[in-house]
């Protein structure tokens, strides 16, 4: 046997091979596929005799801006390693999955089991940069791109570091809709009466009046010109003429981004690509630097080649999201409800300022959503959207009783509380084959593509998520646990109310009581779980931003924005409320910034 040999041009330059592994492939090009976050992912692997050739994705529908990346990168890393025995992109996990998988049939069928493959490993070698700034970002989700951009225009030199392979963060995988209260679109759509105060008010009986009322003030009066910036100058596209019903709000305030939030986060990175920042990827800040006076001076870093960054900055802008993927920082509920989010979301800002001394509030909310499917042990997708279409037709919500419960258009907090107090602590949306179609049709909005949907439904209620059909009322119930002769009686009830015009029961609007749930089948009913993903306390800031400790003297030239800003939510945020908090304060902090700075 042959030393098995690396095989791009590139991989001469690479530091001395450490280990290696002894196979004889069968020579040719061979193609697999596997399923990836949005449908099939397939791969073409060529390979000669002792060497693994090439890797090419040659069919892929992954997620613009992670899975993507994924499919551009890993493929690289595994001709590096000749081996799929290595770590995938992190925050792609699926997608990773996938492209594994199917260079593992490549492999097979080119002769060789997969496990003989011992990764070559290769010696990092060590070095250190200097960098200077105006402004060093940490994190780049939406308040870290938003920041950036602003940055730049204002006319700040600008390091951005992301310890992920993409920036994006928690703003790029959000539903899609933002709070635009007081912009010209929001007016220019109809809605004309909207005012600080009202968003204010809404806020706080949403948040259980525990919203730090400093940070809300500062949102409800910059989030209007902060959407007009995003329109007018950033140029982000919105859904024309589109001011969706939310049963939060008192007034029509919140925007659709146009093409959802993975289209606008991928507009910002854009943007960032052209506008002369200096954005470090798979970096990890390990440090806020000091002077003598604990005055923040910079970070230092490190990225995945070894390379440790000092950076030395005018001020440092802390935008690393939340906590909610360390456990080890949640409390109940929170802590046992599934979990959606980023896996970047580990509390690395909050870390950093709690060494110097920064304050919290408010660190053990989060907010949490009543439309989870468990698409693995702990871990979540949304069928948000997918239940506004089947809402939209006759779709309910019942619990493991087969009853109504709720008002089916609720906001998420009015339908999560009921929930919470069933027997068994979720609903099931249960359908017929008009609001099925429905439903399916806007699953793919939140990562749950038909491929999946298919193979849950496949699955019959044997494992999760629960999807389940049936030809008759009695049969679906069956499969999905739930009892039928009460659901029966539900359905009945609810038809009555269609036909009356009113739901004497719960007060669904009557827009959304257009047909009566039909009496022949099939059906459809679907799990619906308790899922989390960001997190409502943080730091405490001055209204400038700047990050105080708890002794109330702020921390010099150390910012914070976006989720890592604890407090302006309460213990719950509305629709649309995240994101657009993550772009106002982030780009409201780097005009404080450059304010001070200039």
């Amino acid at each position: 046997m042959k030393k098995l040999l690396l095989t791009s041009a590139l991989l001469a330059a690479l530091p001395l091979v450490v280990q290696a592994s002894d196979v004889t492939f069968r020579a040719g090009t061979y193609e697999a596929s596997a399923d990836g976050i949005h449908g099939p992912v397939v791969v073409k692997t060529t390979f000669s005799e002792h060497k693994i050739d090439s890797i090419r994705i040659v069919k892929q529908t992954e997620t613009e801006g992670i899975g993507t990346v994924a499919a551009s990168e890993l493929p690289k890393k595994i001709l590096n390693a000749q081996s799929t025995k290595i770590n995938g992109i992190a925050g792609a996990s699926i997608t990773s999955k996938a492209i594994f998988s199917a260079v593992n049939k490549c492999i097979e069928q080119a002769g060789v089991k997969p496990d003989q493959l011992i990764p070559v490993i290769t010696k990092k070698q060590t070095k250190e940069e200097k960098l200077s700034a105006d402004m060093v970002v940490v994190g780049g989700g939406g308040s870290g791109m938003a920041a950036t951009i602003e940055g730049r225009m204002r006319g700040l030199k600008v390091v951005l570091v992301e310890k992920m392979p993409y920036i994006g963060g928690a703003a790029a995988i959000s539903g899609g809709q933002v709070v635009a209260q007081g912009s010209k679109l929001q007016k220019q759509f109809g809605s004309t009466k909207d005012s600080p105060e009202s968003m204010m008010k809404d806020f706080l009986a949403n948040g259980h009046n525990l919203n730090d009322k400093r940070m809300l003030s500062l949102y409800a009066h910059n989030v209007g010109q902060t959407i007009d910036w995003l329109h007018d100058k950033v140029g982000v596209k919105f859904i024309p003429n589109d001011l969706p019903y939310l049963a939060e709000y008192s007034h029509r305030r919140a925007l659709e981004f146009q093409g959802g939030a993975k289209t606008m986060a991928q507009h910002l990175k854009k943007v960032i690509s052209e506008n002369g920042a200096n954005v470090l990827y798979n970096t990890r800040v390990q440090k806020l630097l000091t002077d003598d006076k604990g005055n923040v001076t910079g970070v230092r870093a490190v990225d995945n080649n070894g390379v440790t960054y000092t950076i030395t900055s005018k001020a440092t802008l802390l935008t690393t999201g939340g906590f909610g993927n360390n456990k080890e920082m949640l409390s109940e509920p929170v802590k046992s409800a599934l979990y959606y989010g980023p896996v970047s979301s580990t509390g690395d800002g909050h870390q950093m300022a709690l060494s110097l001394g920064a304050k919290t509030q408010l660190m053990q909310y989060g907010k949490r959503y009543p439309n989870g499917i468990e698409v693995s042990p702990g871990k979540a997708k949304s069928t948000i959207y997918a239940n506004v279409g089947a809402f939209d037709h006759s779709g309910i919500l019942v619990d493991v009783n087969g009853k109504r419960f709720v008002n089916e258009k609720a906001s998420n907090r009015h339908i999560l509380d009921p929930m919470m107090e069933t027997s068994n602590k979720q609903a099931y949306v249960f359908m017929d084959e008009g609001s099925w179609k429905g439903f399916y049709k806007r699953l793919p909005e939140t990562g749950v593509s038909h491929e999946d949907a298919d193979k849950y439904l496949a699955q019959d209620g044997k494992s999760s998520p629960l999807f389940v059909k049936g030809a008759t009322l009695e049969q679906a119930a069956k499969k999905a646990g739930i009892n039928a002769e009460n659901l029966a009686k539900t359905v009945a009830r609810y038809n009555e109310f269609v036909k009356t015009k009113k739901d004497a029961d719960f007060n669904r609007p009557l827009q959304y009581m257009k047909s009566e749930i039909s009496s022949h089948g099939p059906y459809y009913i679907v799990e619906q779980k308790p899922r989390f993903a960001t997190t409502m306390g943080g730091l405490v800031t001055n209204d400038k931003l700047n990050v105080v400790r708890k002794d109330g003297s702020t921390i010099g030239n150390l910012y914070a924005a976006g989720e890592l800003v604890g407090g302006t939510m309460g213990d719950d945020s509305p629709a649309g409320a995240n994101v657009g908090w993550a772009l106002t304060s982030g780009k409201f902090a780097a005009d404080r910034i450059a304010d001070q700075i200039k």
